[in-house]
């Protein structure tokens, strides 16, 4: 009205004049939150730095098999599939408050047995985890014992009766090297006939006709003392005529005679 906008007073103007409203009571102001406060000076405003490492995923079935195995070394050994079906096995009906024994699930338990009835001693029969763990691997290894044993003379009486197994790969293992093992006597005597043959010179030594025992040198000084001289290659001193074989000692051609004469002819040197 006094900038002119209404021209007119409104209706309830002279109403609200006459009969104004009441005033609000005083109010207290509210209470600030601890985010609202100033900040002590003693504590680090720097915020935390960020860290892009994942927490740690601990599953109970992971330390049992772990420690398992730390004791079982040789379990991890046997053979097992790792296909996976079509679909997901349903869960074994002998599970909770009603497993109390392993062999509930068979008489051949695996490692994975364990650790299920490990876990499932701890928390539906309030034992500890230590206690659990003894309890399924005490049992464990009387399944085991049980089987190898049954296994054991099922296969004597099987062979009693005929029966003829195939070998293995361990058996083939031991076959080979008792193989290679009965080449080793021979090896021997292959190098060295091998050494022999990749000498470039070999000495040839003539057998001698005559006394083969040896005379301690007596033989030798008496030859000295006569004047005989010994001959160790008869070959070299005997005539290069008498090996020749008779056809080579010929002459057809006549041309030793005419050596002969041309050795004559010719002027005797001064």
């Amino acid at each position: 009205m006094r900038g002119k906008f209404i021209k007119e007073r409104p209706v309830w103007y002279q109403a609200v004049l006459e009969y104004p409203p009441l005033p609000l009571p005083p109010k207290a102001p509210p209470s600030r939150h601890e985010c609202d406060q100033q900040v002590k000076p003693t504590q680090s405003t720097r915020p935390k730095a960020y860290d892009p490492k994942p927490l740690p995923i601990v599953y109970l079935e992971d330390k049992i098999r772990r420690q398992f195995f730390r004791d079982h070394p040789f379990e991890a050994f046997r053979p097992t599939t790792l296909v996976e079906g079509a679909a997901i096995e349903d869960l074994n009906p002998v599970r909770g408050e009603a497993w109390t024994r392993l062999s509930q699930r068979g008489r051949n338990p695996i490692p994975e047995d364990v650790v299920l009835f490990t876990r499932n001693l701890y928390e539906c029969h309030g034992k500890t985890l230590s206690e659990a763990y003894e309890t399924a691997v005490a049992q464990f290894r009387a399944l085991r014992a049980e089987h190898a044993i049954a296994t054991k003379f099922a296969t004597m009486e099987a062979e009693y009766l005929g029966a003829i197994f195939s070998k293995g790969e361990i058996e083939h293992a031991f076959e080979k090297e008792k193989r290679n093992l009965a080449t080793f006597e021979r090896q021997e005597e292959f190098d060295e006939g091998a050494i022999a043959a990749r000498k470039r010179w070999k000495a040839v030594v003539e057998k001698t006709e005559g006394v083969k025992d040896w005379s301690k040198g007596h033989e030798y000084v008496r030859l000295w003392k006569e004047g005989i001289r010994p001959s160790y290659a008869p070959l070299l001193t005997k005539p290069v005529e008498e090996d020749l074989p008779p056809e080579l000692t010929k002459d057809p051609m006549g041309l030793k005679k005419e050596i002969a004469a041309m050795s004559s002819r010719s002027p005797a040197r001064s």
